[in-house]
């Protein structure tokens, strides 16, 4: 058992709250509204991978890389900080992309940058 897997996602999530601190992209701006959208979209994907796994479709491949501990079977606990890694990232990218554009327009009305 090992925890290589695990920790790269626990260290990239990390990236994402400072990111998120830094330009208050998400939790910074709306910490209510961001719970509600980072647990429904946790919600969907984790229902999304039942459903592959009770269809067949999804299973848990062999790798030295992680801790063999499973939420359900088929479900290794990584994919729960993996999926809320992905969710928080898409997130983040779409405020971030707000941001700039936001940014961009106000330049583009004669705007002081």
């Amino acid at each position: 058992m090992t925890f290589a897997y695990l920790l790269t996602l626990l260290a990239s999530l990390g990236a994402m709250v400072l990111l998120d601190r830094r330009f208050r992209l998400f939790f910074w701006l709306n910490p209510v509204k961001a719970g509600v959208v980072l647990g429904a979209g946790l919600a969907y994907f984790l229902i999304w991978d039942l459903f592959g796994i009770g269809l067949g479709i999804f299973y848990r491949g062999e790798t030295h890389l992680m801790t063999g501990l499973q939420l359900a079977p088929e479900l290794p606990v990584e994919e729960f900080f993996f999926l809320t890694f992905l969710c928080y990232l898409t997130m983040n990218a779409v405020q971030a992309a707000r941001l700039v554009l936001t940014a961009r327009a106000h330049v583009g009305e004669g705007g002081n940058g």
